[in-house]
């Protein structure tokens, strides 16, 4: 959705995208908040910020649980028209009263202002919640369309550090609408198996700064490389 030829050249030929710093503080707070929901799940109980937005739901009970929430495994489906493995790891899943599945996704971050979904650059997050839906649809689950992002926040207005970091933590409602997926997988499948694609966009916006980065550093290389006697 971003870049085809970065997908090209990871699908194709192996040459993946350096990663970057892990977010282990990011990291921390998805295990804490899963630990949490599970004390409620393991009740059958709401939990707290449930209540306190209105959402009659409880955290869900489910045998494969623990599998779908693990990295490189999840939430699979064989796509049979492409024969592509389609998997995703969801942070959470709640159930409403109407037995409708709820995806739920953590988000964590530290600014002055209040968080929302309103960047463009967040579109990522919600194509990520739209996949998992998909998913579970695939795997034969009622799903609801209004998933949740428990979005927390580090407070960056107190006094000092002292060993702690504060957090406010806002439940922010989404209607997904995974009617994209299916045709991107398609276009996936085609992009694989064709010559290499034309550089993307990067997900903050412009060109892709992978490829923008390789042809800068491509060009210098050949320059030098002219400039050298022979």
């Amino acid at each position: 959705m971003q870049c085809p030829r970065c997908f090209w050249l990871d699908v194709r030929l192996k040459i993946k995208r350096p990663d970057g710093p892990p977010f282990q503080i990011n990291k921390a707070i998805d295990e804490l908040l899963k630990k949490e929901f599970d004390i409620y799940r393991s009740k059958g109980e709401p939990h707290p910020l449930m209540l306190d937005n209105q959402i009659k739901a409880v955290p869900l009970q489910h045998e494969n649980l623990n599998q779908w929430r693990e990295n490189f495994v999840g939430v699979a489906t064989v796509h049979q028209p492409t024969n592509l493995h389609i998997f995703g790891a969801v942070d959470d899943l709640w159930i409403n009263e109407e037995g409708q599945v709820i995806v739920v996704d953590y988000k964590a971050t530290a600014k002055s202002t209040e968080v929302s979904l309103d960047a463009d650059w967040q579109i990522s997050y919600k194509r990520q919640l739209e996949v998992y839906q998909w998913l579970l649809r695939q795997n034969g689950l009622k799903v609801s369309d209004t998933g949740y992002f428990v979005y927390t926040n580090g407070r960056l207005d107190l006094d000092g550090f002292y060993d702690k970091v504060e957090f406010r933590t806002k439940v922010i409602p989404y209607t997904g609408d995974d009617g994209w997926v299916e045709p991107t997988i398609f276009k996936m499948k085609q992009c694989m198996e064709g010559e290499m694609p034309a550089v993307g966009k990067a997900a903050m916006g412009g060109e892709c700064e992978f490829c923008s980065y390789a042809k800068a550093r491509t060009e210098l290389t050949l320059t030098s490389l002219k400039k050298r006697p022979s």
